[in-house]
């Protein structure tokens, strides 16, 4: 189903939603972007799939999920967000919209957030920290912080399914969002950056002791996985720790 493109234009040319209207424009509409996004999520993806995507930011890996024919649940706490995946996608049965976190557990957490640049706003408190005067990483602000509701990956597959895969992407929260995960599904990523490497490779042990033995890595938005042949825990454990600072952040993908 192709998103709701008035709904998408409206959202652009409202100053309520300017904090995002960077993320618009940058995801929707770009039709080469799209097509790789289809071309390596395909590998994961398929028609009647389940995919969860957590962290789900304005939706736009939403759009290639829906257009591989999978059914989405998207978790984000982020109002503004929530807004543009709701009107975007309005009308689209198989797009659900949760308006929470995934946690190590149900309750409530503390959300902070980055007003100027919300792609990076987090429930993380040590993102924050690690953030604070890392090169790259100037200039950047959580200046509010508000209270969300909390989540488990185990709560939503008994309440909505086994996925075929689990897009993490929580801006250094990746741990604990996997912590709230017991069973193993087909596939998964996390995502990970450069100044909290350690996050990963705790993440790394996580997956491996819920069965995965197989893993790859993708930085940025190059939609191009590193290795051509997917490698062991320790080979992209060594990987992690290896990668220069400036390589920023990238996406783990398990199998």
């Amino acid at each position: 189903m192709q998103f709701n493109r008035d709904a998408l234009d409206s959202l652009k040319a409202d100053p309520a939603a300017s904090p995002i209207h960077r993320s618009l424009g940058f995801y929707y509409g770009n039709a080469e972007h799209d097509a790789a996004l289809d071309a390596f999520y395909a590998r994961f993806v398929g028609p009647g799939d389940l995919v969860f995507d957590v962290g789900a930011h304005v939706g736009d890996r939403i759009g290639s999920f829906r257009r591989l024919g999978a059914r989405v649940v998207a978790v984000e706490p982020q109002p503004l967000c929530l807004r543009a995946i709701r009107e975007i996608y309005a009308g689209d049965d198989d797009v659900v919209a949760i308006p929470a976190v995934c946690g190590g557990s149900a309750g409530t957490v503390d959300f902070y957030v980055n007003s100027a640049n919300p792609t990076v706003s987090t429930a993380s408190s040590d993102f924050v920290r690690a953030a604070d005067g890392a090169d790259g990483w100037q200039g950047q602000v959580w200046d509010e912080q508000f209270r969300v509701r909390s989540v488990t990956l185990d709560s939503l597959i008994a309440e909505q399914g086994i996925p075929a895969f689990v897009k993490i992407d929580v801006e250094g929260f990746e741990e604990t969002v996997l912590s709230g995960l017991t069973r193993s599904v087909p596939a998964l990523s996390f995502e990970f950056t450069t100044i909290e490497r350690e996050v990963a490779l705790r993440c790394l042990d996580r997956v491996t002791g819920l069965g995965f033995k197989e893993f790859n890595i993708a930085m940025g938005e190059s939609m191009s996985m590193t290795f051509p042949e997917w490698v062991g825990r320790e080979e992209m454990a060594t990987h992690v720790r290896e990668l220069p600072h400036e390589a920023n952040a990238g996406d783990v993908y398990c199998r």
